[in-house]
């Protein structure tokens, strides 16, 4: 299967199609999605990314209110018949019920599906993530908190409780490709630990925790280390606790609902 199975937005839909279907008006069983997360992940995502935000190659089919708008029975039929005279094929191979499950998974990357009651307190959540376990140090939310790591204010409106769950339990699953994480020392022993942002043969730029960037010539550095894992530590959950981790996904969910600017873009996977 190719690489575009929605390319189809860019002033093709009309601002009076009517809403799409209601995320609480009907239950979809947890198969049907992972079918349709599969597919998307496959077909869908090296054009649309994984979060179905958009890339350089296909338009943003989550946050976008055109699409959104559109019906679950006029998606699943541009995916079967295509848009001829755009880069959008027909997948009509896939089958009805294949399509129907990736149109549900669309749903939930729009924000259905996130109606569900939370595992834990949004309040103190909120207290978790910007005092007790340093989560601000890296991660921002609502315009507070750190540069190193991705902002989270919109994370929890495209992603379900489990999901958030599994990349706090186990980040290095999403972590992504071009990250560079390195550990810095330069001679007189100082250790500088963040992001690369800029590197040639010659000279490096690393973004460190408290979102400063430092200047370096490879010539003057003790020792440089690449890092395997994720900026979240290893065995941060275990650390945090059930209870906190509930409490912890709840506030993101709830911030990113409340928020004015949930449905704007942003990614979160680092």
């Amino acid at each position: 299967m190719g690489a575009v199975l929605f390319l189809f937005l860019w002033g093709m839909v009309p601002q009076s199609q009517p809403q799409a279907q209601s995320p609480g008006a009907r239950r979809v069983s947890s198969a049907t999605l992972l079918e349709g997360k599969q597919i998307f992940a496959s077909s869908c995502a090296a054009c649309h990314g994984l979060d179905g935000r958009g890339g350089e190659r296909a338009p943003d089919i989550a946050t976008r209110r055109g699409t959104q708008r559109l019906s679950d029975l006029k998606l699943a039929r541009i995916v079967d018949a295509g848009v001829p005279g755009t880069g959008m094929p027909s997948f009509h191979s896939l089958g009805a019920s294949a399509i129907k499950s990736v149109v549900s998974y669309l749903r939930t990357l729009q924000g259905g599906g996130k109606s569900a009651s939370l595992p834990g307190s949004p309040q103190k959540g909120e207290s978790i993530f910007f005092a007790k376990t340093g989560c601000s140090d890296c991660h921002m939310v609502g315009g507070k908190g750190g540069f190193l790591a991705a902002d989270l204010s919109s994370y929890g409106h495209t992603h379900s409780v489990e999901e958030i769950r599994e990349v706090i339990t186990n980040p290095d699953s999403m972590r992504k490709a071009g990250d560079k994480i390195v550990l810095a020392v330069t001679r007189d022993g100082t250790k500088y630990a963040g992001l690369v942002r800029n590197e040639d043969n010659f000279s490096l730029q690393v973004q460190t925790v408290d979102g400063n960037f430092h200047f370096f010539m490879k010539s003057d550095l003790q020792t440089l280390e690449r890092q395997a894992q994720s900026v979240l530590p290893a065995g941060y959950h275990s650390a945090l606790g059930s209870r906190d981790l509930d409490d912890v996904i709840s506030f993101l969910i709830h911030s990113a609902r409340t928020s004015k600017t949930a449905p704007a873009s942003g990614e979160a996977d680092q």
